[in-house]
């Protein structure tokens, strides 16, 4: 299956050049339908012209975004610093209503 979203430049830039391995979302009812195997089209945002398209390669749920950077990183500094920046896009209303996911990407050449 095919699923499309749209990213900001500085994400998107990073998962063009390969350093951004996981996007993490929401774990919303879109996000519920996303399989390993499935592949996702990136927009860029703002003018939605330049796509990627990625592989699914694995899932992490977990029903905090803190609870999910725990899982993947050990730094304490980077796991706060990653779990603010998540709220100036979701709400923490939106995070227990849905749990979030972390979407281990890799980039289709």
């Amino acid at each position: 299956m095919l699923y499309k979203m749209k990213l900001n430049e500085s994400p998107f830039e990073s998962i063009k050049n390969g350093t951004k391995k996981v996007e993490f979302r929401l774990y919303d009812e879109k996000r519920q339908q996303i399989k390993i195997g499935d592949q996702i089209e990136f927009s860029k945002l703002p003018d939605l012209q330049e796509k990627l398209l990625v592989n699914v390669e694995d899932l992490y749920i977990e029903d905090t975004f803190e609870n999910l950077f725990r899982k993947l990183y050990s730094d304490e500094e980077e796991i706060k610093r990653k779990t603010e920046a998540m709220y100036e896009y979701y709400s923490p209303e939106n995070e227990r209503k849905y749990g979030v996911v972390g979407i281990k990407i890799s980039l289709v050449k």
